[in-house]
């Protein structure tokens, strides 16, 4: 009801001051739900605007609305706008700055040229340039003639060659200025391993993600024609629906974790102490890494929670040990059904590790930890990891990156031909394994009432 009731003050006043010839205000032309980003913008509170979205939810139309608008709010600020190929730029981006410019009704004001590919404010003689990133290098030499680009657009991001591309542009263009706005849309590729959809999920405080599909905007928008083949293919194809329409990375369908949370995990969620963290161990020295996981297992609503990660080479026993000890894990009491006869195991700090490893977990237990085997039989990787895929796994990047990377990016093995084995790789697996031996009582207890 406040959409629709913002949208109608909005059509009544945007039709007043174009009949009379005035400029428009960009809050009046963009969607409401991009409300929130152009304040934050205005603000200065962040350098890098991440836009993932679906077809239709208007990414690009804010864009080229807050490029035109803002710089004929600061004279001292240009516009770049980037796409991987310059053949694609005449039909798209630099059409779409026209329509901005027009939406607000300053076309009087500014002057597009083709040849070369840019717009000009004329009241300043500042511009918007327009540039494919066919060959990076040659973006060294361009600058604006005055001032520098404060606002910098990759269009399609996804579709450029990878971070190091991007990077290597903004050091040739974020140059001679001290407040930038780098823009960066796209419609999330399928694959959740591409660099795009990876790079919005790393922490970065100077950068702010911002989601939209189809459904957040006007519905007169976009018209009757786009919702009924939205709708059509929702019935049809759900999953190609989800991609093509909500922007989401829908997978590969060489995935092993598809049920994953990427998301913060704050402080108050966050008890070391509690008797649902379990903590696992895998061991390696020279090339696989030492990892210690800590997670919590929430059985009820079968969550799991990556809290806390070791990964490190090179490390001793004895090092890693009291790498162990300052993680604040303690647990105060803790029992256990030893896989191997005996009963019930009462210690403190339970850490469950490779079976494989005697020695080295007798090190472990020798520095003061408590440590104990994991039970191992024919099939117990791919029982565990089955085990682990029927369960919602939240991992932060920030507080587990390696664990983030591979699970992210762990794929059942695949044949020369391109197709997927129901095998699971034994690489880039470390912190995998260490859930897995983190989680083996309740692993095996599942097995055993199978």
């Amino acid at each position: 009801m406040y959409y629709d009731s913002l949208r109608r003050k909005v059509r009544a006043a945007v039709a007043a001051k174009e009949e009379a010839g005035e400029p428009v205000s960009i809050t009046e032309k963009i969607a409401p739900c991009y409300l929130p980003l152009h304040e934050d913008i205005t603000a200065g509170n962040h350098e890098v605007y991440y836009l993932p979205g679906g077809r239709g939810s208007c990414k690009s139309s804010f864009i080229s609305l807050e490029i035109p608008d803002g710089m004929m709010k600061d004279p001292t600020a240009n516009g770049i706008v980037f796409r991987r190929v310059a053949g694609t730029m005449r039909d798209s981006v630099f059409s779409q700055i026209q329509w901005a410019i027009d939406a607000l009704g300053v076309s009087h004001l500014w002057r597009g040229n083709v040849s070369p590919m840019q717009y000009t404010y004329l009241p300043t003689g500042q511009q918007i340039l327009f540039r494919g990133l066919d060959d990076p290098l040659k973006l060294k030499s361009v600058k604006p003639r005055r001032g520098s680009f404060k606002y910098i657009w990759f269009e399609e991001y996804a579709e450029l060659p990878g971070a190091n591309t991007v990077r290597s542009v903004l050091q040739s263009v974020a140059r001679g200025g001290q407040d930038f706005k780098v823009f960066a849309s796209f419609n999330p590729p399928q694959s959740i391993n591409n660099w795009a959809n990876q790079r919005v999920l790393e922490p970065n405080p100077r950068a702010v993600v911002f989601r939209t599909d189809y459904r957040m905007i006007p519905k007169e928008w976009l018209g009757d024609t786009f919702l009924a083949e939205a709708e059509r293919l929702r019935a049809l194809n759900e999953i190609a629906y989800r991609h093509e329409y909500l922007g989401e990375a829908t997978g590969t369908g060489g995935e092993v974790f598809t049920a994953l949370e990427i998301r913060e995990i704050p402080d108050d969620e966050v008890d070391l102490t509690s008797d649902y963290v379990h903590g696992g161990i895998d061991f390696g020295f020279s090339i696989d890494p030492c990892v210690c996981i800590l997670c919590s297992y929430d059985r009820k609503h079968e969550e799991i929670k990556l809290l806390a990660e070791i990964y490190k080479r090179g490390l001793s026993n004895k090092q890693l040990a009291e790498e162990i000890m300052q993680m604040e894990y303690h647990k105060t009491h803790s029992t256990y059904q030893s896989p191997f006869g005996g009963g019930v195991v009462d210690v403190e700090r339970v850490f469950i590790a490779d079976a494989a490893e005697p020695k080295s977990i007798a090190d472990l237990n020798s520095c003061g930890l408590r440590c104990i085997p994991c039970s191992k039989w024919p099939g117990s990787v791919l029982y565990g990891i089955k085990w682990l895929q029927h369960r919602r796994i939240v991992i932060d990047p920030k507080r587990t990156p390696n664990a983030y990377r591979e699970f992210t990016s762990y794929e059942y093995t695949q044949t020369k031909d391109g197709e997927f084995l129901a095998d699971v790789p034994d690489r880039n697996n470390h912190c995998i394994d260490g859930l897995r031996y983190a989680l083996d009582q309740q692993i095996r207890q599942s097995r055993n009432s199978a």
